[in-house]
């Protein structure tokens, strides 16, 4: 594989390293806070609460399941010393946005498995919770283009 083939191998990496551990890191904290602290939902609300915990189980093991697959990934550009942190964290914002804008619209609003917290007025917590996504993924672009637009591309291990 030619350098330039291979230095374009480990950007994808780096990127999709990010993005699993980022979309893993959201789901967990999600199906932490609002699923089992704060209880304000299940990721599948439309049935029994034992339906519900059961759908919980599904969603965390899928979160650990990103997570791992991104660590694995991480762990393995490491051991190449291919490493490229400001890439590697672009992935994990536009991971974790991606994942809570997906959450709010396709499941929370087209899908209705369930809402972000049952209360009269719920359009306060789906602002906050899109608008909060938009964030993560505008950081991410912002990261994501400075590697892009980076000059002094020799080997990817300089950028770690």
């Amino acid at each position: 594989m030619s350098f330039e083939n291979q230095k374009d191998t480990y950007k994808r990496r780096n990127l999709w390293s990010g993005i699993l551990f980022g979309l893993g890191l959201i789901a967990f904290l999600d199906e932490m806070v609002f699923h089992q602290l704060l209880r304000w939902h299940h990721f599948y609300d439309q049935s029994t609460t034992d339906i519900g915990l059961i759908s919980d189980g599904l969603f965390h093991a899928f979160s650990w399941f990103a997570t791992i697959g991104g660590l694995f990934l991480f762990a393995d550009l490491r051991r190449r010393q291919a490493v490229w942190l400001t890439r590697w964290w672009a992935g994990v914002f536009l991971g974790a946005g991606v994942f809570q804008l997906y959450d709010g619209i396709v499941q929370h609003k087209l899908m209705r498995l369930h809402q972000i917290r049952y209360v009269e007025n719920v359009m306060i917590y789906d602002v906050i919770w899109n608008v909060g996504a938009i964030v993560l993924i505008a950081i991410g672009v912002i990261l994501l283009r400075r590697t892009n637009s980076n000059k002094k591309q020799g080997s990817v291990s300089e950028h770690a």
